[in-house]
């Protein structure tokens, strides 16, 4: 078996660790992968950091991993970040860098993104309020009859 396929299995393993709710298998298998800077991993690995799971909380690694994966243009990663912003966790509140991050990652599609930047359109939270704007955005993510 070459290295690259050894390496395919342990990424694949240490995925499987993490849907299995194995965090800490998971985090040894992802890391060197993170680290090396996969956008996956990395990605994964924030969110264990985050949240304390199968490693201790760590809010600064979180933020860095998250951040990382989201500027490789990972939608997932884009969204996790956005609500980091959004709500002061494991990064300073701000509501422009979240609103930045969202409409990255809806940009790709994400649906969660896009419902999240209409309803800070509609509060004007981050943005100046803007209900076309926070219409457009709904209708984007699916939603065609909002009120």
């Amino acid at each position: 078996m070459s290295q690259s396929d050894a390496e395919s299995m342990d990424f694949a393993s240490g995925m499987a660790a993490f849907e299995a709710k194995h965090f800490s298998r998971a985090m040894q298998m992802l890391s060197p992968f993170a680290d090396q800077g996969d956008k996956i991993a990395q990605h994964l690995c924030a969110i264990m950091h985050q949240n304390g799971l199968g490693v201790v909380r760590n809010e600064l690694m979180a933020y860095k991993l998250m951040k990382a994966s989201a500027e490789q243009g990972y939608g997932l990663a884009q969204h996790g970040l956005g609500f980091m912003y959004l709500e002061g966790e494991c990064a300073a509140q701000n509501g422009e860098e979240a609103v930045k991050w969202f409409r990255k990652a809806g940009e790709q599609g994400l649906q969660g993104s896009l419902t999240t930047l209409a309803m800070m359109y509609q509060q004007g939270h981050g943005v100046p309020k803007d209900e076309a704007e926070a219409k457009r955005l709904y209708k984007l993510a699916g939603f065609d009859d909002l009120g």
